[in-house]
C-alpha cells in the first residue's frame, strides 16, 4: 500500500479554521460572516464553502461600508456574493452619519474607526450573537491579544483581561441578551499563509491586490494615492508608479506599496522578505497613537 502524503501546514490551518466556523455555526443562534471583499475575507469565504457546501451557508454575509471604499473591492464583493447565491447585508457609515450616531470632525476624515458604531447598530438591528471575521494575530499587537472567540459586552466593548479560556479548542459561546461574540477562524494564519492558500486554492481577488500603475505622493514614508479624499498637499509632487495593496480599507487611510508582483507567486516571494506588517506599512491611521487598534476595539471596532 502506498503511503499517504503528509499534511502541510496549510492543511492544518485550513482544518482548524473550518472547525471554528462549524463550531460557531452550531453553537450560536444568529451568526454572521463579515465580508468586505478584501483578501482575508475572500479566504474566509473559501473556507466557508469547504465547511458547508453543497448546502447554503448557515449565516448571511455582511459588510459595514464606509462609503470611502475602493470601487474595485465593492464590485468584487457584490459579484462574489451573487455568484455564491448568498445573502449580503450592507450597512453604511453614511446612514449612521445621517442619523447623527456618527459625527466626524471633517468630511474627509477616515471612517475606519466609525465603522464600530455602524457595526453595533447592525448587530442590534438583526440580533446577531456572533460576527465571524478574517482578522489575524500577526496583523497588529492588539489583534494578537484576541482568542478565536472574543466576548463583547452589551456595549460592544472588548476587555483583553476578561477573555474566556479555550482549552482543547472548546469555546464558551454563551451570551446574554445584548452581548455578542467575535470569531476569528484564521487567527493563527500569517500574511504569507494567506497568500500561499490563495495560490493553492486559486482564489480570485480584487485587481488592486496585484501590481498596477497608480498616481501617488510620498508622505511620511507612505505612498499616498492621489484621490478626491487624499489629494496632494501644498508642495507635494505626484508621480505614477507600479504599486499593489497589501491590505485594503478606507481610501482615506490605506496606502499601497511599490511592487511589480502581478500574481500570488510573485507576492509570496515579496512577502517572505517583508520587514513590516501589512498595517504598519500601509495604514495612515495606525500611525496615530490615539487611533490605536486596541482603543478602537474597546469601543466596539471589529
Amino acid at each position: 500500500m502506498g503511503s499517504l502524503s503528509p499534511r502541510t501546514h496549510l492543511d492544518w490551518l485550513e482544518a482548524e479554521a473550518i472547525y471554528v466556523l462549524r463550531e460557531i455555526a452550531a453553537e450560536c443562534a444568529r451568526p454572521v460572516l463579515l465580508f468586505s471583499g478584501g483578501k482575508d475575507s475572500a479566504v474566509l469565504l473559501k473556507l466557508a464553502e469547504k465547511a458547508f457546501r453543497p448546502g447554503k451557508f448557515p449565516f448571511p454575509l455582511m459588510h459595514i461600508d464606509t462609503g470611502h471604499n475602493y470601487p474595485e473591492v465593492i464590485e468584487f464583493r457584490d459579484r462574489r456574493a451573487a455568484e455564491l447565491g448568498e445573502r449580503l447585508i450592507v450597512r453604511s457609515v453614511e446612514d449612521s452619519i445621517a442619523r447623527g450616531t456618527v459625527v466626524l470632525r471633517h468630511e474627509q476624515d477616515s471612517r475606519n474607526g466609525a465603522q464600530a458604531v455602524t457595526l453595533l447598530e447592525a448587530i442590534e438591528e438583526f440580533g446577531f450573537d456572533a460576527c465571524i471575521g478574517g482578522a489575524r494575530r500577526d496583523e497588529e499587537k492588539a489583534r494578537a491579544k484576541e482568542r478565536f472567540v472574543s466576548f463583547r459586552d452589551s456595549f460592544g466593548q472588548w476587555d483583553p483581561k476578561a477573555q474566556r479560556p479555550e482549552l482543547w479548542h472548546l469555546f464558551n459561546t454563551r451570551v446574554h441578551a445584548g452581548e455578542n461574540l467575535r470569531a476569528f477562524p484564521i487567527s493563527n494564519w500569517t500574511e504569507l499563509d494567506v497568500w500561499q492558500y490563495i495560490l493553492r486554492e486559486n482564489i480570485e481577488l480584487p485587481s488592486i491586490y496585484y501590481s498596477h500603475a497608480r498616481e501617488i505622493v510620498r508622505r511620511n514614508g507612505l505612498l499616498v494615492p492621489n484621490t478626491h479624499l487624499t489629494p496632494p498637499k501644498e508642495g507635494e509632487t505626484t508621480e505614477i508608479i507600479q504599486v499593489r495593496f497589501r491590505t485594503v480599507g478606507d481610501i482615506s487611510c490605506t496606502c499601497p506599496v511599490e511592487s511589480l508582483a502581478a500574481n500570488p507567486a510573485d507576492i509570496i516571494a515579496e512577502t517572505a522578505l517583508a520587514t513590516l506588517t501589512e498595517r504598519g506599512a500601509t495604514r495612515m491611521d495606525d500611525q496615530v497613537s490615539e487611533a490605536s487598534m486596541e482603543h478602537r476595539k474597546r469601543q466596539g471596532y471589529f
